[in-house]
């Protein structure tokens, strides 16, 4: 994990919130994500040495205040608060809170840049908005260091922050890819179902029907 820099936070009690998950993308990425849960209410501080792009994870209202602008927000999970380097930022709310917190280090951030002949490019300040594929990769950042944990802790926070079980998931993503391959036309449903972990064809049609509510021919029609 990089060094964030000063940061302060507690819950409703006074006390610090519940870390979910703390790790750092695979290499020398300089990506960390830490997940935390407030209980009862959240205070946040926070004046990072690192870029900080905070997802919500729960809809609540928030007050937030960053570079002398106050904003008060109530947006769907996945709405995003940017937070560049050396900023102060503070959030206040007075329910439970869940964030998912991206850190980059900043000179990562600059030899990227460079790299992509933007040596000028900066991180802008924001204090809402939304960037689905940004929070579809943050999180699963923060789920790849769920697996290091038990399988019932894993298993119950995968499930609140996807909405449904690892297994239904892993099944979902099957699906899709079963219902693409036979759009494609180039294999049978029998190859199919096996190249994409079912059973048999018949397998595959009662999950179909299933999740679906529909027999598989009508999926693609």
């Amino acid at each position: 994990m990089m060094d964030i820099g000063a940061l302060r936070m507690a819950q409703q009690d006074g006390g610090a919130p519940t870390t979910l998950a703390a790790g750092s993308a695979p290499g020398e990425s300089g990506v960390s994500v830490l997940n935390f849960r407030f209980d009862g209410g959240m205070h946040l501080l926070a004046t990072p040495r690192c870029h900080c792009i905070c997802f919500e994870m729960s809809q609540v209202r928030v007050e937030k205040r960053m570079a002398g602008r106050i904003a008060h927000y109530e947006r769907p999970v996945g709405s995003l608060t940017i937070n560049p380097a050396g900023y102060d930022f503070a959030a206040d709310a007075d329910e439970d809170v869940e964030i998912l917190v991206v850190a980059v280090d900043p000179g990562r951030m600059a030899l990227a840049a460079a790299e992509g002949a933007l040596p000028e490019a900066q991180l802008i300040e924001r204090l809402g908005g939304e960037d689905p594929a940004l929070f579809a990769l943050a999180r699963t950042l923060a789920l790849a260091d769920m697996a290091a944990r038990s399988p019932f802790h894993f298993t119950r926070v995968f499930t609140r922050s996807v909405g449904m079980t690892p297994h239904r998931y892993v099944v979902h993503l099957r699906l899709q890819r079963a219902i693409e391959l036979v759009r494609e036309g180039r294999s049978g449903l029998a190859e199919i179902a096996a190249r994409t972990g079912f059973a048999d064809q018949s397998h595959l049609s009662r999950w179909v029907r299933r999740v679906h509510g529909v027999p598989l021919s009508r999926l693609t029609a």
